[in-house]
């Protein structure tokens, strides 16, 4: 989890990998509207949100089932959005918050062409986000380290319950 630029798809596509599991892209399951509304450089709201937190959930723990384990990328930028996605996808589910200063954010997210992400809504992004408060099961680790790294700790940290 995280804003956009943080890394996620990376981190996601190695920890599958590692975890010997599938790697569900969040950015696949939203429709074609909201990708539209990004594009155009419009915040999505949260009624533009539920359906894909829906979509993503049930995908996320409907492969988890068949497959025992599975790994996705979502912003899941406020705690209500979490726990929509523990609803759908099954208490087991636990998050990992890439974080990263803003200046970092805005060049990953500039060098990024062809994404409908543009930055021009990457503060929208950093306002709504939520850290993760107590009784969440979040790890939060910084973006700058590498990717490895950050795979390494993650994998740690499932490993340990």
């Amino acid at each position: 989890m995280g804003v956009s630029g943080s890394g996620k798809s990376t981190l996601g596509a190695l920890l599958a990998h590692a975890l010997h599991c599938p790697f569900l892209e969040g950015d696949d399951f939203h429709d074609a509207a909201a990708v539209a509304k990004m594009r155009a450089g419009h915040a999505l709201v949260d009624d533009d949100r539920w359906p894909w937190l829906d979509r993503l959930g049930q995908a996320l723990g409907q492969t988890a089932a068949a497959s025992g384990c599975a790994v996705a990328t979502c912003s899941a930028l406020r705690r209500s959005y979490r726990e929509r996605l523990i609803a759908a996808a099954g208490e087991g589910t636990r998050f990992v918050l890439l974080d990263a200063d803003r200046d970092e954010l805005l060049r990953r997210v500039s060098d990024r062409p062809g994404h409908y992400m543009p930055p021009s809504l990457l503060d929208s992004q950093l306002d709504t986000l939520e850290r993760p408060g107590t009784g969440e099961r979040v790890l939060a680790l910084s973006s700058c380290m590498t990717p490895q790294e950050l795979c390494e700790r993650t994998v740690a940290w499932l490993r340990q319950g």
